[in-house]
């Protein structure tokens, strides 16, 4: 190994975690550094992507893990301009769902496998239970994640779009969704605005999400020096300088900071999902 991949890998480590790392990695490889370097994209070039890209995105999804080979989730792929505009206006106005050629829907869907179990005689009753939806959650999460893995080896850029979830019904309309489906979650995709520059953020450091053998929580002075580390990347992407635990505390407060989102198990049952 020479210095200079030694220091690169040194670099993405303190750019992952705002701060020297204590550890030195014994593997490297463009999978890793990839990984490492991920950030959110939310301004594109107003390009669009080559034709075949949507379908090797969804093989990448397709092969993520899925629990009991279920494969519980879809995707929609959205890019008429006057659809993408009407998603963005329900999930409190994300711009860059107008400005990336491609919007993921992506969908927990449990009409499949319903289907699936009726042509075999049964009602499928295990799907009306708190374990199918949730693996359909994790399903879904899973393939996008591995979607987003793709994505930024080609060079491209992506953003997760949560708000997808802030007005439910008017999201399923649009994309015509039948019962016992609902999107969890939207994707950008499209090619990084070179002129606009995006830090990776820091994340929590290690000690406060590993844990050796038993759980013994995150010690307060983590946070603390988290809180810098956050203020520090905020001041640099000329944001609001609140830190981490105060962005938390708020985005947690009450049902109000939900954005709409302290309704959805009332939402779910009425798409059909019974959550027993």
């Amino acid at each position: 190994m020479t210095l200079n991949e030694a220091e690169t890998q040194q670099l993405r480590l303190e750019a992952r975690y705002g701060t020297a790392s204590d550890f030195s990695p014994p593997f490297w490889n463009s999978t890793i550094d990839s990984l490492l370097n991920h950030r959110s994209i939310r301004s594109y070039l107003p390009k669009p992507l080559p034709q075949g890209t949507l379908e090797l995105l969804v093989a990448a999804a397709q092969s993520a893990p899925t629990s009991s080979g279920l494969q519980a989730w879809s995707v929609v792929a959205v890019q008429d301009p006057q659809r993408k505009a009407r998603l963005a206006s329900y999930t409190g106005g994300n711009a860059h769902i107008l400005a990336a050629p491609l919007f993921l829907v992506w969908l927990i869907d449990l009409t499949r496998l319903r289907a699936v179990a009726r042509q075999h005689g049964n009602e499928g009753e295990g799907l009306d239970y708190l374990e199918s939806f949730l693996i359909g959650t994790i399903d879904a999460a899973l393939a996008a994640q591995n979607a987003v893995a793709a994505i930024d080896s080609l060079g491209l850029g992506s953003c997760y779009i949560g708000g997808i979830r802030n007005q439910p019904q008017n999201v399923a309309r649009e994309l015509q969704l039948p019962p016992e489906t609902v999107a969890v979650f939207g994707l950008t995709v499209g090619y990084p605005d070179p002129n606009v520059i995006t830090d990776v953020k820091p994340r929590l450091p290690q000690s406060s999400v590993l844990f050796h053998e038993t759980f013994s929580g995150s010690a307060a002075e983590d946070l603390s020096a988290y809180d810098d580390i956050m203020k520090a990347f905020q001041t640099k992407q000329s944001l609001p300088k609140v830190g981490w635990t105060s962005s938390v505390a708020k985005r947690v407060e009450n049902a109000d900071a939900l954005s709409g989102r302290a309704q959805l198990s009332g939402i779910l049952r009425e798409f059909g999902f019974p959550l027993k």
